[in-house]
């Protein structure tokens, strides 16, 4: 009985946050709402048993998805109060379609087919063959390899996207990170206190992800968080995106992945194929690599484009 309350106050709540999401005129309170709202969703994922989209929900679509949008809100801010409000119609048409999405959505869980189809038992089958405890790791890097292959190109694209909206003139500068120099401050102690802490725990939920929930993406997004606040309490300046060393971190992951699906062709038969026998010890180098960079490009997402120049 309690945990049907729990369930039946936790959906309540996200109704309600998503309401106001969808409903709020500032741009500000949307995005603190939206950041609630991953939160509540990670804590469904949770009770769905789907540990590693909870943490992947917590660490990116609640965490550095809110600190993107605030970033943006932030830039907003001058114009918000100018911008030309949708009509009526739009939103109309906006709010029908919605709705049918969701009616749709619904329907397929409630009234699911008689019979399912699912690689899932096969997966499962050859799962020992790769040396992964964990099925979502198998699946990603063995059956999707190639998706997450692209997902990671897709973090670089999007850095470089970001970086092309600076001025000609601060190409290669600093980006424009808002930082707090306040000291003996919360956020100063934080910061001091925190990283350390949190890159252990980075670094574990990578290592653990090959046999438990956990993994590259969950891993690299809290070396970010870490990385950020460090720069947002202004503990370590902001570092210019021209740095060569900087460059490297952000491609060193995709690139190791993408060497490894090569080498399949030579000794496995197949591109992203791994060798009978060592299928985990490449998974594990390839996930090292891209926490790494999953890190820097998190991290340099969330600064934003150049802004400045470094002075000489």
């Amino acid at each position: 009985m309690a945990a049907f309350i729990f369930n039946v106050v936790l959906v309540a709540l996200l109704l309600a946050v998503a309401t106001w999401v969808i409903t709020s005129r500032a741009a500000f309170s949307a995005v603190v709402a939206f950041v609630a709202y991953g939160l509540l969703l990670a804590i469904v994922w949770v009770e769905l048993s789907a540990i590693d989209i909870a943490l992947t929900e917590a660490a990116i679509g609640g965490g550095v998805t809110g600190m993107l949008l605030l970033g943006a809100a932030s830039r907003l801010r001058e114009t918000e109060a100018t911008a030309v409000s949708t009509s009526v119609p739009l939103r109309l048409t906006a709010a029908v379609l919605c709705a049918l999405i969701t009616a749709g959505l619904a329907a397929i869980v409630l009234f699911p087919p008689n019979t399912v189809f699912t690689l899932a038992p096969d997966a499962m089958a050859h799962l020992l063959e790769s040396g992964l405890g964990n099925p979502v790791a198998g699946v990603l890097f063995v059956y999707r390899a190639f998706d997450t292959l692209l997902e990671k190109a897709v973090l670089v694209l999007a850095l470089v996207g970001v970086w092309s909206l600076a001025p000609d003139r601060f190409w290669g500068g600093i980006p424009g990170l808002q930082v707090y120099q306040q000291p003996n401050s919360v956020l100063t102690l934080l910061s001091q206190i925190l990283p350390p802490v949190g890159i252990v725990v980075g670094i574990y939920m990578f290592w653990t992800g090959a046999n438990n929930p956990g993994g590259a993406f969950q891993g690299g997004t809290v070396l970010a968080a870490m990385w950020l606040l460090v720069m947002i309490s202004g503990l370590q300046r902001v570092p210019s995106t021209n740095r060569r060393a900087l460059r490297l971190l952000v491609i060193v992951g995709p690139a190791i992945f993408l060497a490894i699906g090569l080498v399949g062709f030579a000794l496995a038969g197949g591109f992203l194929a791994y060798p009978a026998g060592y299928a985990k010890p490449l998974i594990i180098v390839a996930e090292a690599a891209l926490t790494l960079s999953i890190g820097v490009t998190l991290g340099l997402l969330a600064a934003g484009p150049p802004e400045r120049m470094r002075q000489r």
